[in-house]
């Protein structure tokens, strides 16, 4: 076992909070793992004009604040999504709000888009700006807002030029009434007016795993009407599924990790379906191995997200997957990761 997989392993004896801010001042302090060699060429792709060497990077709600984005594109990630940010700071829902489900390799959170706001992250990207990598910034609304559409504008105009990508996150489990952003009306509300303040980076849209058809098919529409970039497919979810043994498998908030892969896998397959091949795709939840990683290539995503996994087979899984997966495509015959997007769609 790497060093840095022992050290991730030695943080799952602390609380699951502290344990996530240990791991954030490692990396602050230099002290994060490196991942050597390159990315086999048969890996780069791109994604919505966004020049990947390969397709794994990490999700948001890691590095909410923009603390760490240099380290964590050291420790191997092929791009880094920061936040969720608020227009304004806030304190997210009451401690505790993290849960490991570790027979199950899950988490359970209920964070609330805690974050130190908008000022404090355009501060840090500012003092970063010029530097390689791919760095991309997940938007969120503020709990008390009066115009939570109004607060994606704010961030959008306020960031744009420092990042390499946004994400539209209304498919949070965790500020409520956010999810009824989804619907077509307000959904289509919404792009419009982020579109009439986007400058040139592309803008994704973050949907929830819990989606039925119709709402599948209305979010396809709204994407396609109001040309987003793509959809990172899927936030987490809120089913518990009956094969859950963990004793927090009852905690309110939004389950991640394992038991979210074929149910994740699903639904990107469905957008893949619904969209046809030229909306961008990343797939993200539940993606723990290369089976797991290889199967949402072929289901649709162009690029992919980890973060629960992390926590249970340690920041190794990066290398392990880009390497990995460079083998199957060659042993599968394809010449390019694009070759093999979509294929069991």
């Amino acid at each position: 076992m790497a060093l840095a997989d022992m050290g991730a392993k030695a943080l799952t004896l602390l609380p699951a909070e502290t344990a996530h801010q240990a791991s954030l001042a490692a990396l602050k302090a230099g002290l994060g793992p490196k991942l050597s060699g390159k990315a086999d060429p048969v890996l780069a792709t791109s994604v919505a004009g966004i020049e990947l060497a390969h397709p794994v990077g990490l999700a948001a709600g890691y590095d909410k604040n923009g603390e760490a984005p240099d380290a964590l594109l050291a420790a191997g990630f092929a791009f880094v999504e920061l936040g969720a940010v608020t227009p304004r700071p806030q304190a997210g829902n009451p401690q505790p709000r993290l849960f490991r489900l570790r027979e199950d390799r899950a988490v359970i959170n209920r964070m609330g888009f805690n974050n130190e706001g908008l000022d404090a992250l355009k501060t840090r990207l500012e003092a970063r700006a010029g530097k390689p990598g791919v760095v991309g910034i997940n938007l969120g609304a503020n709990k008390d807002s009066e115009d939570r559409a109004g607060d994606y504008v704010t961030l959008v105009k306020a960031l744009k030029g420092l990042a390499s990508f946004f994400t539209v996150n209304i498919s949070s489990p965790n500020t409520p009434g956010l999810r009824d952003m989804q619907g077509a009306a307000a959904l289509n509300d919404l792009l419009k007016r982020v579109n009439d303040a986007r400058w040139t980076e592309p803008v994704f849209l973050k949907v929830a795993p819990d989606l039925d058809e119709a709402g599948i098919e209305a979010i396809v529409r709204a994407a396609l009407d109001n040309r987003m970039s793509g959809l990172i497919v899927s936030n987490t979810t809120l089913a518990r599924p009956d094969t859950l043994k963990s004793r927090h498998r009852g905690e309110a908030g939004g389950l991640s990790g394992a038991p979210l892969t074929d149910m994740s896998n699903t639904v990107l397959r469905r957008f893949r379906q619904l969209a046809g091949a030229d909306l961008p795709l990343i797939g993200v939840g539940g993606i723990n191995s290369m089976d797991s990683a290889y199967a949402r290539i072929r289901s649709g995503a162009s690029a992919l997200q980890l973060y629960t996994a992390l926590v249970y087979e340690g920041p190794g899984l990066v290398g392990r997957l880009r390497d990995g997966l460079a083998a199957r495509l060659k042993a599968d015959g394809y010449a390019s990761l694009a070759d093999a997007v979509g294929v069991d769609a």
